[in-house]
């Protein structure tokens, strides 16, 4: 594939007014959200669940992307059409999660390194073979007593940035995601140290990388207070702080970045992204990548009656992809 290629590619997944919804829990992870909602985990359910997301009517309007499960990539509709034609049909850019999960960092106890890149090469070709346009690579930064450490950082931004390198080999958009977990006491002020580290870190090895950055989307952590922080920043103060941390961060050349909803309720992620573009013009697209704020309503609604309730299940999800959408230009308006 063209450079021009991945860069149109990297454009359509922040097209205004437009994010990435996030189904690529793993198995385990969608046993939880199940689990809550009383449904057996097992890949019927899985596949129906997805469905019910991908084919939700006049979805496409608001969501450019999905970023699915290995799982998920290889299945189809009920009527048997391949989850990918479905998207590809509706304007849907398939995208998927390459990594292996977050692993203990050896050395630096508390601290952790994502792994994945052993036959990664392989993989990439496989998952471009069957639809695939984007992929995705989380590394999770914790902030706690002395952590993270500068090895932590480093660790984590030279495996995002070996990812991102052989997402582009084989044609794939790399969506590089460096989390800052919310969990912790720690005030916004260290949120914001850690994720600018953590940034400058990364573009430096995206850049030692040969890493095309027009080809590539940055899928951020918003800085923000530590869930267990007494002291919590109201949203407007988010949405300077995090975008005082992306313009001292991050190039210009970027085509586009997504934020994570990590943890955040519904309405926090969607009012905080919101603000972000109010405070706008920025040099990129802020736009949205959630899962849980996107599918958390939709969820419990299908969990009650699956056949009963799928209608209005998508519904649900649409309503969250228009508001998301309306946050992305500036334009949302919480209702009373």
């Amino acid at each position: 594939m063209s450079i021009e290629q991945l860069e149109s590619i990297a454009q359509a997944m922040v097209a205004p007014g437009k994010g990435i919804i996030a189904i690529d829990e793993s198995n385990n992870t969608i046993k939880k959200r199940f689990d809550s909602v009383g449904v057996p985990n097992t890949e019927e359910n899985r596949r129906a669940y997805r469905e019910m997301l991908l084919t939700a009517p006049g979805i496409s309007q608001h969501i450019s992307g999905a970023i699915l499960y290995d799982e998920t990539i290889r299945q189809a509709t009920k009527a048997g059409v391949p989850f990918t034609k479905v998207m590809l049909d509706a304007g849907i850019l398939p995208g998927i999660k390459v990594d292996r999960g977050p692993f203990p960092l050896a050395g630096f106890p508390g601290e952790l390194v994502t792994e994945g890149l052993d036959g990664l090469r392989d993989r990439l070709n496989e998952y471009a073979k069957l639809g695939a346009k984007f992929a995705k690579w989380r590394a999770v930064i914790t902030i706690s007593g002395d952590a993270p450490s500068g090895t932590c950082i480093e660790a984590n931004c030279h495996a995002l940035a070996r990812y991102a390198a052989l997402c582009q080999e084989a044609g794939i958009v790399p969506m590089v995601e460096p989390e800052v977990l919310m969990d912790g006491e720690h005030d916004i002020d260290e949120c914001y140290d850690v994720t600018e580290a953590t940034l400058r870190s990364l573009f430096a090895s995206l850049y030692e990388q040969n890493v095309l950055l027009e080809g590539t989307i940055l899928k951020a952590s918003m800085v923000i207070s530590g869930k267990a922080c007494p002291d919590q920043a109201s949203t407007d103060e988010v949405a300077e702080m995090t975008i005082r941390c992306l313009k001292s961060a991050v190039p210009a050349s970027l085509p586009g970045i997504v934020f994570l909803s990590g943890g955040q309720t519904d309405e926090q992620a969607t009012a905080n992204l919101n603000a972000m573009n109010q405070q706008g013009p920025h040099p990129w697209p802020l736009s949205f990548s959630y899962g849980r704020a996107m599918q958390q309503a939709a969820l419990k609604l299908w969990g009650q009656d699956m056949a009963a309730n799928f209608a209005a299940a998508q519904k649900t999800v649409a309503q969250r992809a228009r508001e998301n959408g309306l946050a992305a230009l500036g334009q949302w308006k919480k209702v009373a």
